[in-house]
């Protein structure tokens, strides 16, 4: 895609453009609750929110919703359920599906509930609209009414727009099966406006004349443009899928002008967020990783501003490795020259509180202590950093030692062992006389950076040794591993004699 060269952020972009247009604004998101709702779905309402921010500050009326598609049917039997279980509920719609760990009061709310929950946490402040509700209460009759009433027309659009054959028996609105529970295998036969009723037959066997409110949804294509009138929608993201020509927004806005009597909504398409290394996240596919999960490991404001500060037109490779620790460090780092401020403005979610501790640096630190928060702290004014925000920092060391458990790479995790390791019984004689040469130089309140020239200094002298090959003798007496930290900083933040003592035992092994 195109590079886009922007000298505002564009949330505001959006924003002025959307104001060229008077009067109320309703800004809608949704999705369908049929898998654990991941970052990658996370896109669409954080693109919605900071729209919303963006015009309320500029003191537009404006609402924000999200649109719950409970109602939709389950498409198939997907890797995490039960087979057995779930294989004859296919084709029923998710808000009448028991739910999968029975804690919940349907398979929908079951996805829902918890995403609802890390909305509240990221400060996002959405209407709730679930799609069942919508149904059931008759306030979709109206729109019901005019699909079934304009079959005709809406398939000539999507005709016309998509270049396929419409079914002669085919319907814009899918009735609900009272027999089977499927809303998948029904077809129908007729429809009463005055009576707001529908007629159906379906593949079970079953028919009969439903009332209107509940008896089943109308489909997707017809549905969304629906909800744009019945809403009031005048702005909604969606992801790149829809936006393809003939897709679901193109025939949509046919259907909503030429069906519904509406405007379609400001359209802002979004590109994918991909997992590195395993593409885009899915739930179907099982590649994804849940906000939940997410927010145990970092703040909420970092989690909002991996995606505010890019724009919606570019996609997002997400690794929660390494590359989340330079995120972290990027929105902590107030010097930084690189830092967008609007989109930290925009990513803002609760007292947040700068730590003051680079993130990667903490990493290393927490384990140096063997996560003892005390022992933290000591290694942290040893280094040279005082009037710590200890609150903070106590929540920042809990994030940390997260991160290492669900995300850290094997060659960042280490412990630093009580006693001589059995490992460093591999090395050479020439590292033995280098860890003595070290010992004897370590020199009470020495600076990382003096030590760091002392080792490659020593490392020099004698039966010259490689500089990895001298880390690695280090790392080995102290770690019982080839890796570690950055050999500098990591020996002046542990206790000086502790380090000789174990550097000249190592060294005196024979």
């Amino acid at each position: 895609m195109p590079s886009v060269v922007r000298t505002r952020h564009w949330a505001d972009e959006i924003a002025e453009k959307v104001m060229t247009s008077a009067g109320h604004h309703e800004i809608s998101t949704g999705i369908s609750p049929s898998g654990a709702i991941h970052i990658g779905n996370l896109r669409e309402v954080m693109t919605a929110d900071v729209i919303y921010r963006a015009l309320k500050e500029r003191g537009t009326e404006v609402g924000f919703h999200y649109v719950a598609d409970n109602f939709d049917p389950l498409r198939r039997v997907y890797p995490f359920l039960d087979a057995a279980v779930y294989s004859p509920l296919v084709g029923r719609p998710l808000a009448e599906i028991p739910c999968p760990c029975g804690a919940h009061p349907n398979y929908g709310e079951h996805f829902l509930i918890p995403f609802l929950e890390t909305l509240k946490e990221l400060r996002i402040e959405v209407r709730v609209i679930r799609g069942d509700e919508m149904y059931k209460s008759g306030r979709m009759n109206p729109v019901i009414i005019a699909a079934l009433k304009g079959r005709d027309a809406i398939a000539r659009i999507l005709h016309e727009m998509t270049g396929k054959q419409i079914e002669a028996d085919w319907s814009p609105f899918d009735p609900l099966c009272p027999a089977c529970g499927r809303i998948t295998a029904t077809t129908v036969t007729g429809y009463s406006e005055r009576d707001q009723t529908v007629d159906y037959r379906c593949e079970c066997g079953s028919s009969g004349r439903l009332p209107m409110a509940g008896a089943g949804k109308l489909t997707w294509r017809v549905d969304w443009p629906a909800r744009w009138k019945v809403l009031g929608v005048t702005v909604e993201p969606f992801g790149k899928d829809h936006a393809t020509a003939g897709g679901s927004y193109d025939t949509g806005k046919r259907i909503v002008r030429e069906i519904f009597g509406a405007e379609p909504p400001f359209p802002v398409t979004y590109e994918w967020i991909s997992l590195k290394g395993q593409g885009d996240m899915s739930s179907s596919k099982g590649n994804v990783i849940s906000i939940e999960r997410m927010l145990k490991v970092v703040p909420p404001e970092v989690l909002r501003y991996l995606i505010v500060r890019t724009p919606p037109e570019r996609s997002i490779s997400f690794d929660p490795g390494l590359p989340l620790l330079s995120l972290v460090d990027e929105y902590d780092d107030v010097e930084s020259a690189g830092r967008d401020q609007r989109a930290l403005a925009l990513s803002r979610a609760s007292d947040y509180r700068v730590v003051g501790v680079p993130f990667k640096h903490l990493v290393n630190v927490v384990q140096m202590a063997n996560f003892d928060f005390r022992q933290v702290l000591e290694i942290l004014k040893r280094g040279g950093y005082e009037n710590l925000d200890e609150e903070a920092l106590r929540h920042r060391v809990e994030y940390a030692k997260r991160w290492l458990k669900e995300f850290a790479p094997a060659e960042m995790k280490f412990s630093l062992q009580p006693a001589l390791p059995v490992e460093a019984g591999s090395l050479t004689a020439a590292q033995r006389e280098f860890l003595s040469r070290v010992a004897g130089r370590l020199e009470p309140d020495m600076k990382a950076e003096a030590i760091h020239a002392m080792v490659y200094s020593a490392a020099g002298e004698g039966d010259s040794l490689k500089p990895a090959e001298a880390f690695q003798a280090l790392y080995l007496a102290l770690l019982g591993t080839k890796r570690g930290p950055r050999i500098g900083w990591f020996l002046a933040f542990l206790d000086r004699d502790f380090v000789v003592r174990r550097l000249q035992e190592a060294a005196a092994q024979p």
